[in-house]
């Protein structure tokens, strides 16, 4: 089995210079696909230059991570995707406990590593940690990294297990599976576009798995695209988050009603706290994106309050979720590591 290494990129000169040596070093026989989001910098000609055997696909404009990769993967033939961030360093043998999954478990649909700081290996990484979930009203956490308190790696993780969703920094899944979802979806632009897709493999309701493996180490910069201090993060979190609750949870007019009432309250507190703390950039962009939320379901143009619409389009999901609110378990009753969660 061959697993196609795909890393998207857009004006990330300094990052190729710095993470691409690893890759190409460890990946053996591998083949490393870079897809160029219409570049300004030097990147095309660097890749060119140093690394002729990659294939280079290059988009005619900067499509974002969404559309960047669902277009450039098209040309791609293997069986095993790798989508990987520019960013990344990887570890020797970092494939070997991947492959081994992926060929030994034919349900094995999607797949992620353990996601190590770059900076700080002994820590987990902000994007992925050992592994995402979920809880009732949306929100994602991780084994290793719950909002903003993110744990040591000590080997308290070390277990393959089932996961709910997968890191976007080094996101393993069949070509197949890619192609049935219909890829990415576009509407994100940037931010949560692989838990949506890890969300709606589990709406199919069939005997697919999300897994965590362990042995198979990177570590990740973050904050390439956008710094985690930027407030336009912070605008396509909240943006996006509600479009993707909006999309998958179960088909109740009631509780999807209130669920989306909640989460709109919840971003009207952090509003208040940036405007309190006179983060006025951070305040415009939470307003901004408490009423921006408007995309496409199967066809229809429609708004989050529109919900009428949605309910026609939508059936019974299965359940996604292991705890009601992780704001709960982290504000109230003061459990800041996966670990601790009951």
């Amino acid at each position: 089995m061959k697993i196609a290494i795909v890393i998207l990129n857009w004006n990330g000169l300094r990052h190729l210079e710095e993470f691409l040596p690893s890759i190409v070093k460890f990946s053996d026989e591998n083949p490393i696909h870079i897809i160029d989001n219409n570049s300004t910098d030097s990147s095309v000609e660097f890749i060119k230059k140093y690394y002729p055997k990659i294939n280079l696909i290059i988009n005619s404009k900067n499509y974002g991570f969404a559309k960047g990769y669902n277009q450039g993967l098209k040309n791609i033939k293997e069986e095993v995707f790798c989508l990987l961030n520019n960013d990344v360093q990887v570890s020797e043998n970092w494939l070997i406990p991947v492959i081994k999954e992926f060929k030994n478990n034919d349900s094995l649909a999607i797949a992620q590593p353990k996601i190590l700081d770059y900076k700080n290996k002994n820590k987990f990484e902000y994007a992925g940690a050992a592994g995402g979930f979920i809880d009732y009203f949306g929100y994602p956490y991780c084994r290793g990294r719950i909002f903003n308190e993110i744990e040591e790696d000590n080997g308290q993780y070390d277990q393959n297990i089932d996961i709910f969703w997968a890191s976007g920094a080094c996101f393993f899944i069949r070509k197949n599976i890619f192609e049935k979802l219909n890829g990415f979806d576009e509407n994100f632009g940037t931010h949560m576009e692989e838990i949506d897709l890890c969300w709606r493999l589990t709406n199919l309701n069939l005997d697919y798995k999300k897994r965590f493996i362990y042995k198979s180490e990177v570590y990740h910069l973050g904050g390439g695209s956008l710094s985690y201090e930027n407030p336009k993060k912070l605008f396509y979190n909240i943006r996006n988050h509600r479009w993707m609750v909006l999309k998958n949870i179960n088909a109740h007019f009631f509780l999807d009603n209130l669920r989306l009432s909640i989460i709109q309250n919840f971003s009207l507190l952090y509003s208040l706290y940036f405007l309190l703390t006179f983060k006025m950039k951070h305040f415009i962009y939470v307003i901004k994106a408490m009423f921006s939320v408007s995309a496409k379901i199967d066809g229809y143009n429609v708004n989050v309050v529109n919900r009428n619409i949605v309910l026609k389009l939508k059936s019974k999901k299965p359940k996604y979720y292991s705890i009601k609110s992780i704001i709960y378990h982290y504000l109230i009753k003061g459990q800041k590591k996966y670990s601790d969660l009951t």
